[in-house]
């Protein structure tokens, strides 16, 4: 996704490389760009093998590029070794996910101080531009609620972030991005930030249901997510949650697997004296989140539900986008949940190359200016919406 849409923009991206530890896949993504002609202009497009949790590699792969920006949407586990060949080479770093360490689920609050914003000193020493949660969520939903703190209220209240996927991808069990990735975010304790301060629960335990635009009425679930813990540093708000769509059958499955063990990041060793990871092993034998683009159907819907006060009268806004899997799907061989993670990270790269965030620090996206990145967002096929009293209209108007 993020190779197509790089691809669209190589006027201003220039040369673009691909790395990643099996070269055959990387030739897979160049194969897909040319067949679907997503390249504005001729230009070179290079695949690479690469291990990058080795730092030295990583950096020199970055000089033998000649790199300027690096677009990390590798796994999480990834963060701090390509941040860090980064830092050492000057190249602007952009990520999707906060840092995870592969034996440690859900750490103390705040999550990005346990990793990333360790290095924000450094960052601002060398003016090294590092945007962190780049994606969709974290991400454009940080950028709403900027806009929604900057344009719209005067005092916020609550942001409320919910993230629907109304898609049906015909499997009888599949995760719609990195099964590892996607069940270590429901194992461990669902952080909130509410009445300012750190509030816990568990998953699946604070359930709401809305009805919202295009995807109608949805159950939604208290869940842990990375924005919130930027947001609650960055804005003065005191109430703010991440809530994600699931249905009975997928919240049945993941309690089986949970309580058997199953997703345990653990080894254990089998009676054959097999030493084997529990989530590993799910992962393997689980459809490959690429192999469910063919044939998805429905839409996703995600945003911000912002309560607060303008000019002394209480308001409520809707801030959110829809992505069709099938649209998708047709431009870039990829599915809706692929889509909305990987146009907004090409997005800022795009505003890193022409300097409007070219931020020389490290920084979260609430910290830069919105409304180009929205801006770009529309032309780059995530229309930004707003529903509020004066009705469903686009952002801008």
């Amino acid at each position: 996704m993020v190779a197509h849409k790089c691809a669209q923009h190589n006027d201003e991206l220039g040369r673009i490389a691909i790395a990643s530890r099996s070269i055959s896949k990387c030739q897979a993504i160049i194969d897909s760009v040319k067949a679907k002609g997503s390249l504005k202009q001729p230009a070179e497009l290079r695949a690479y093998a690469l291990d990058a949790m080795d730092v030295e590699a990583t950096k020199a792969l970055i000089r033998e590029t000649e790199s300027q920006i690096v677009i990390n949407v590798g796994s999480a586990f990834l963060n701090m070794s390509v941040l860090r060949a980064c830092m050492d080479t000057g190249a602007a770093y952009l990520d999707t996910a906060i840092h995870e360490e592969p034996g440690k689920i859900c750490e103390t609050p705040p999550w990005y101080g346990n990793y990333e914003w360790k290095h924000l000193a450094e960052c601002e020493e060398k003016g090294v531009t590092a945007i962190l949660g780049a994606g969709f969520d974290p991400g454009v939903v940080n950028a709403y609620a900027a806009l929604a703190h900057q344009e719209h209220f005067d005092k916020i209240e609550s942001i409320d972030i919910l993230d629907v996927n109304a898609g049906s991808h015909g499997k009888y069990f599949a995760t719609n991005f990195d099964p590892e990735i996607n069940f270590r975010e429901f194992t461990g304790q669902v952080y909130s930030w509410q009445n300012s301060r750190w509030t816990t629960n568990k998953m699946f335990e604070v359930k709401r249901t809305d009805d919202l635009p295009v995807v109608g009425q949805q159950n939604l679930y208290l869940t842990g997510h990375d924005e919130v813990h930027s947001l609650s540093k960055h804005l003065d708000v005191p109430n703010i949650r991440f809530w994600m769509s699931f249905g009975d059958h997928y919240i049945n499955v993941f309690t089986v697997l949970n309580n058997l063990g199953l997703l345990s990041e653990q080894p254990v060793k089998t009676a054959e004296g097999l030493v084997v990871v529990p989530l590993k092993v799910v992962k393997a034998v689980l459809p490959d989140p690429a192999s469910l683009a063919p044939g998805y159907t429905g839409k996703t819907c995600i945003g911000d539900l912002v309560r607060g006060t303008k000019d002394g009268q209480s308001r409520e806004m809707f801030i959110y986008n829809v992505a069709d899997h099938e649209e998708a799907y047709a431009e870039t061989d990829s599915q809706g949940i692929s889509f909305t993670a990987g146009v907004p990270p090409v997005a800022a790269a795009l505003l890193v190359a022409r300097g409007e965030w070219d931020a020389k620090r490290m920084v979260n996206v609430e910290e830069l200016p919105p409304k180009p990145f929205l801006a770009l967002l529309d032309e780059m096929g995530l229309p930004t919406r707003i529903k509020d009293e004066n009705g469903d209209r686009p952002w801008n108007e």
